[in-house]
């Protein structure tokens, strides 16, 4: 089984795209040269009920794409929390929706980010994007995947279906590596 480099596990109701934020951590991944798995689960109602993606990546070839102790977690809805926060490894980053969860108790073993992403994204016009801050900002409180890399690949992956909202989602893209860096005062 290959040595993990990095695990991430992105989870939240459906419908706030966090499948497509591990996908973009997984293109930007590749593109850098490493080696991925991307893993989604949801509930059957799609919109509305629970969605979770896992991430991989590695040096070498991985064995096999379990993450049971992610080092990287994003959580966009407070089920997730209760279902995820404890498997984060010691030293690890969480992100969270400070919109929608409440996170009264953090653990002191870990790199916590509240990040507003409801609140930023109609700011910016346009509720869809909170998951755009919210790569933004674990791009910036990780060394998961460059900001760089993880920017681009966002741009080419918009750029192909979705060229009119590449502008809100850079724009978004960039809110999220603020508030991270703000918050962890880098």
């Amino acid at each position: 089984m290959a040595k993990f480099l990095r695990g991430l596990i992105a989870a939240g109701f459906g419908g706030q795209g966090v499948l497509l934020l591990g996908q973009i951590v997984a293109h930007a991944a590749m593109k850098e040269g490493r080696f991925v798995t991307w893993i989604p689960s949801y509930g059957p109602e799609m919109r509305g009920g629970t969605a979770n993606c896992s991430v991989a990546i590695s040096e070498e070839e991985i064995g096999s794409p379990v993450i049971p102790h992610p080092d990287c977690l994003v959580i966009m809805n407070q089920p997730s929390l209760a279902k995820f926060e404890e498997d984060l490894m010691t030293g690890g980053v969480l992100l969270y929706n400070s919109d929608l969860v409440t996170y009264p108790n953090p653990r002191k073993d870990i790199t916590v980010v509240p990040v507003p992403c409801n609140t930023v994204a109609l700011e910016l016009g346009n509720e869809k994007v909170a998951n755009v801050i919210t790569l933004g900002a674990l791009a910036a409180a990780s060394d998961l995947v460059s900001v760089e890399g993880c920017k681009a690949t966002l741009a080419e992956l918009m750029g192909k279906k979705k060229a009119a909202l590449v502008e809100i989602n850079m724009a978004a893209f960039d809110r999220g590596v603020e508030i991270a860096r703000k918050a962890l005062g880098k």
